[in-house]
């Protein structure tokens, strides 16, 4: 130093070489508003560093690891900041550090699915982006698609009935909707009655079951019931379609999925061909031989419109009781779950007279 009165004697002062330092990376590149992260800074030159800052703050603490690594923990921020690191070589470049605020939940759609999952909700709410994780009552979803920082898609998993928590996490954070979808049991059935009925359906069957409070579909084969009605979570009933004759299985559907099959059948209408003898006393107490077809599960055979005692042979005979009646021509009807015959003709024949 120099002064009016001389020159100070001299001491020793020696230039260090020192790169500046450049980043490469940091990971991760977003986290909440309230900071608190930490960072990993990737570059060169960073053994001497001596400040890291985000934006204008500078890091709530840091760590050197080696010349290519440091780690800063994120002080609070807002927006877009670039992270720049300082050492006795200069100012490194600047790389873009990202602070999201908190998600949060409003709704889920739809909001109840089958145990067995695999079907696709969409979540609303808001600071979605850059969601990391979406679970159901702590099971990660099969999969998550962010559309936009109001909707997430995601493929819900597997798991046992009842409602579960919904949890969406971002680098902002993580927002809960409670209770908010219900896993739902698979229908199951135990049995239809009637078991059969007629072609042109219109006749309504009752099924019994387990978990059919929610049934949104009955079918027949293929084809949906003409209505039906859920009476309870173990009933049902409904009005079967037309259909071929033949067996078809009965399904019920409910958002917890498709039931087992019960059998039900189709039955043609019953056909009389002949009918012998055609005549008798008015006495009655004898008895006709019906031949023709559908006969097997013959619930009423009518002499003129009253019931009499049968017994069914095969599936194309049967026996009836003629019963008394005054002389004339009666019509004789055979009716199944499949419908009414068309009449044959049976003749009384009163006695003679002198």
């Amino acid at each position: 130093m120099t002064t009016s009165g001389g020159t100070s004697n001299g001491v020793p002062f020696t230039y260090v070489s020192s790169p500046v330092p450049v980043l490469t990376s940091l990971a991760p590149s977003s986290g909440p508003t309230a900071g608190g992260t930490t960072v990993t800074l990737t570059g060169t030159g960073l053994a001497s560093t001596t400040a890291v800052q985000f934006g204008a703050t500078p890091a709530t603490s840091f760590t050197v690891v080696s010349d290519t690594h440091v780690t800063a923990v994120a002080p609070p921020g807002t927006g877009t900041v670039q992270v720049t690191v300082t050492t006795p070589g200069g100012l490194s470049n600047g790389l873009s550090y990202s602070y999201s605020g908190a998600p949060t939940l409003s709704g889920i759609s739809p909001n109840q699915g089958s145990t067995a999952g695999g079907n696709t909700v969409t979540l609303t709410g808001t600071n979605l982006t850059g969601a990391t994780s979406v679970t159901f009552g702590g099971t990660p979803a099969t999969s998550v698609t962010v559309l936009s920082a109001t909707q997430i898609t995601a493929v819900v998993p597997a798991s046992t009935a009842g409602p579960v928590d919904v949890t969406v996490t971002t680098p902002g954070g993580s927002s809960t909707l409670p209770k908010a979808y219900f896993y739902v049991s698979a229908p199951v059935l135990a049995g239809v009655a009637p078991l059969s009925g007629p072609l042109s359906g219109g006749n309504t069957v009752t099924l019994t079951g387990t978990h059919l409070i929610e049934a949104t579909a009955v079918r027949f084969g293929a084809t949906p019931a003409t209505a039906f009605t859920v009476v309870s979570d173990t009933q049902i009933t409904a009005v079967a379609p037309a259909g071929a004759a033949g067996l078809v299985d009965i399904t019920v559907t409910t958002v917890g999925g498709t039931s087992n099959p019960v059998s039900y059948t189709y039955l043609a209408a019953p056909v009389i061909t002949t009918l012998v003898p055609t005549q008798g006393p008015t006495s009655g107490g004898t008895t006709v031989t019906l031949t023709g077809s559908n006969f097997a599960q013959t619930a009423t055979v009518l002499f003129g419109g009253a019931p009499t005692g049968f017994t069914v042979v095969s599936d194309t005979h049967l026996v009836a009781d003629v019963l008394p009646g005054p002389a004339g021509p009666v019509n004789v009807t055979v009716t199944t779950p499949g419908g009414t015959s068309a009449p044959a003709v049976y003749t009384r024949v009163g006695p003679p007279g002198i």
